[in-house]
């Protein structure tokens, strides 16, 4: 039998986002990404100067762009699946926007800012990029638990952010040729 107060398995599971709140972020990012596709589409291709159209500026941000609008058009049609229309928008208790998500959405913004207009420029970028998924990693994975537990998320998010840093800077030096700051 255990303590009411020793936390179960259970207590660190996060309920999931409402269907309503799944459709309305898929119409975001769908629209979102229909407007990266259209900026990229409205970019130079410099093939009137006689340039290869596959090394136009807009491929990589239309890419993206496209795969945005999928997976935004994935997640509306699988909150739909699960009862976005129905009446209650298939919420199973508390509202659409609970002020957790809201929080935690508010210090993901902060921290890709802090990363864009803070660490790039001032450190190295495997440096900057490696600080941020470290912080990414620690901000949204630490829990109240015990401190070997703790060490664990410490190591783990240390290493997940100086793996990314060098993997992300490895891959933009030498196999996209792009130099970073």
């Amino acid at each position: 039998m255990t303590d009411a107060a020793e936390p179960t398995p259970m207590d660190h599971v996060r309920p999931e986002p409402a269907p309503r709140t799944d459709l309305v972020t898929g119409v975001v990012i769908l629209a979102f990404g229909l407007a990266v596709m259209r900026m990229a589409w409205a970019m130079p291709t410099f093939t009137d100067r006689g340039g290869d159209p596959f090394t136009a500026p807009g491929i990589v941000p239309g890419f993206y762009g496209l795969v945005l609008a999928l997976l935004g058009i994935v997640l509306a049609a699988r909150s739909v699946l699960r009862g976005a229309l129905r009446p209650g928008g298939g919420a199973s208790g508390g509202g659409a926007f609970a002020y957790s998500r809201v929080s935690r959405l508010a210090a993901a913004v902060v921290v890709c800012f802090g990363y864009a207009i803070g660490l790039i420029g001032t450190l190295p970028f495997w440096l900057a990029t490696a600080t941020f998924v470290t912080a990414f990693v620690l901000l949204f994975e630490w829990q109240d638990e015990t401190t070997p537990r703790r060490l664990r998320r410490i190591a783990t998010a240390l290493a997940l952010g100086l793996a990314t840093g060098l993997a992300v800077s490895l891959v933009f030096e030498r196999l996209f040729l792009v130099r970073l700051p």
